[in-house]
């Protein structure tokens, strides 16, 4: 009876736990990493074909992305998840198989012509489709039997559409121990889905901490500040372009503005039309709307109870194909256009962008984080000029970050969800947050909570039924180049504004363009190295 940390140990990334029980092998979630990559990950254990089952937390692909992996090497056993998961899985695995053959092709054509070796896809559109049929539908809050001596029960923990906790029973030779996986605990007071529920009970705990250094402070009226938003915006003839991720957050927004229509917060532009341009999202959305008396918390209910559909109206266009989405761009009238993806580092709303930036009617709305060295967080930092697809485009539409919305529990949230156990477990391991943010939340669990904690590394092995650790993984580094810091990203981005600076003088006087000049280059002499 044991358990190894694979993934997301002192990252928040990649997340996958492997257990030996009862004579079977399983894993909880195997997902791929995204981002910075700082500790070399183990292997797991076994082969693929040799896992009995998996247990998935939720569809986001930080831990589910690398299941197809699993079937494309063998794996053909059953993969329990809730209803939503399942759904959802659906489609973002296959649209992962869609990027990583399309990455391949890319990065192909590129060998072919210099003779290099070709690589192949981490995985195929059929291993995405094919590992489908191996999920199996579970409810919340059943229990329910998947080995002899293995039980499982899936808690609502508020996060995304389906997500779960995982609370899993191990009855071997006597021992009984109980698991709890925490998957990623939601956010409170999030539109349509509902708050984490709480476990009681557990020997062994396994938590993630991605916010555990950080607040989200009070909560914000985002119908009245998107309201404002777009009023100013249309008012002036603009559009409202809106970088979104396609699952969760977009039906977010689609929630507030159904709000903002119900009511007319938005003065003297009639029924004004909002574009959803995003295949994924159009799709997850459907599943949004599937099982709503499982996955809606109250509020939307209610809204359903009312024959409202809390995430639709009317004046909603769905965008799926290519020539829609071009077609957008060129429609009359102000418009509210939300589009994927959500940092601005790929797909349709790099389109929006080139067309919209440029013009000051035009606004940009940021609703989600947008990691260092994106071009999301280039314009939110104040940049003046970018680059789309290969063209110099001005920087002139109104910026705006609408601060606070997140689908994870800050470290309020989480401190309020592991002192709901009413007694405190045997062991907590704290997984999936950056490496000083898990060391620092696990010390906080210890010091100031009065837990057992520690916070393992990938390799790291517990024996479940004598309660010690018997492995240790290597701590080694993932050799990388330096990491861009976000200072130098943001001196860049003063470079890029000093040429805007310059350019809107062309035509000034010789005497006002000589001093700039000689500004400058006393300013360069100064920090030439």
């Amino acid at each position: 009876m044991k358990m190894m940390f694979i993934g997301a140990d002192h990252e928040v990334t990649g997340s996958c736990h492997y257990v030996e029980a009862c004579g079977k092998r399983f894993i909880v979630d195997y997902g791929m990493e995204q981002g910075l990559n700082v500790y070399e990950n183990a292997e797991l254990p076994v082969s693929a074909g040799s896992l009995d089952f998996i247990l998935l937390t939720h569809a986001h692909i930080d831990h589910s992305g690398m299941i197809p992996l699993l079937y494309s090497r063998g794996f053909r056993g059953q993969i329990f998840a809730t209803g939503a998961t399942t759904d959802l899985c659906q489609i973002m695995l296959r649209d992962s198989a869609h990027i990583q053959e399309f990455e391949a092709e890319w990065k192909n054509r590129k060998a072919r012509r210099s003779g290099k070796p070709e690589v192949v896809p981490v995985y195929t559109m059929d291993d995405a489709v094919s590992v489908m049929e191996y999920f199996v539908k579970c409810p919340y809050d059943h229990k329910i039997s998947v080995a002899d001596g293995i039980s499982i029960r899936f808690t609502d923990i508020g996060h995304l559409l389906g997500s779960s906790s995982i609370e899993v029973w191990i009855e071997e030779e006597e021992v009984q121990k109980k698991l709890v996986f925490s998957g990623d605990i939601g956010n409170v007071n999030q539109p349509l889905i509902k708050d984490p529920s709480y476990t009681k009970e557990a020997d062994y705990v396994i938590m993630e901490s991605t916010y555990g250094d950080r607040y989200h402070g009070e909560t914000q009226d985002y119908v009245s500040e998107l309201s404002e938003v777009i009023q100013r915006t249309f008012d002036r003839g603009g559009n409202v372009i809106v970088p979104s991720f396609a699952v969760g957050r977009t039906q977010e927004l689609l929630y507030y503005i159904r709000q903002i229509k119900a009511e007319n917060r938005v003065k003297n532009h009639g029924d004004f039309k909002v574009i959803v341009d995003s295949p994924l999202a159009v799709e997850a959305t459907k599943i949004f709307n599937k099982d709503v008396e499982e996955t809606y918390d109250e509020e939307a209910m209610e809204l359903v109870h009312q024959g409202i559909n809390p995430i639709t109206f009317s004046n909603l266009q769905l965008s799926i194909t290519t020539e829609e989405s071009k077609a957008i761009n060129f429609e009359p009238g102000p418009k509210v256009i939300i589009s994927a993806s959500g940092m601005c580092e790929a797909g349709r709303i790099r389109h929006h962008l080139k067309h919209n930036l440029w013009q000051s009617k035009n606004t940009v709305v940021f609703v989600g984080y947008q990691a260092y060295g994106t071009l999301g967080r280039s314009l939110v930092e104040g940049i003046k000029q970018v680059k789309l697809f290969g063209e110099a485009i001005k920087v002139e539409a109104e910026i705006v970050r609408l601060e606070g919305l997140s689908g994870h529990a800050d470290k309020n949230g989480l401190l309020t969800w592991i002192e709901k156990f009413e007694k405190k477990p045997e062991q907590v391991f704290v997984v999936h947050g950056e490496d000083s943010v898990c060391e620092a939340f696990s010390e906080c669990l210890s010091e100031q909570h009065g837990f057992n904690s520690r916070a393992p590394y990938s390799g790291d092995v517990f024996d479940l039924a004598l309660g010690k650790w018997t492995e240790w993984g290597s701590r080694k580094l993932v050799k990388k180049k330096s990491q861009t810091s976000s200072a130098y990203i943001r001196l860049k981005s003063a470079g890029e504004r000093l040429l805007s600076v310059i350019e809107h003088n062309e035509g000034g006087t010789n005497k006002d363009l000589a001093k700039f000049a000689d500004q400058i280059l006393s300013l360069c002499d100064k920090w030439e190295r």
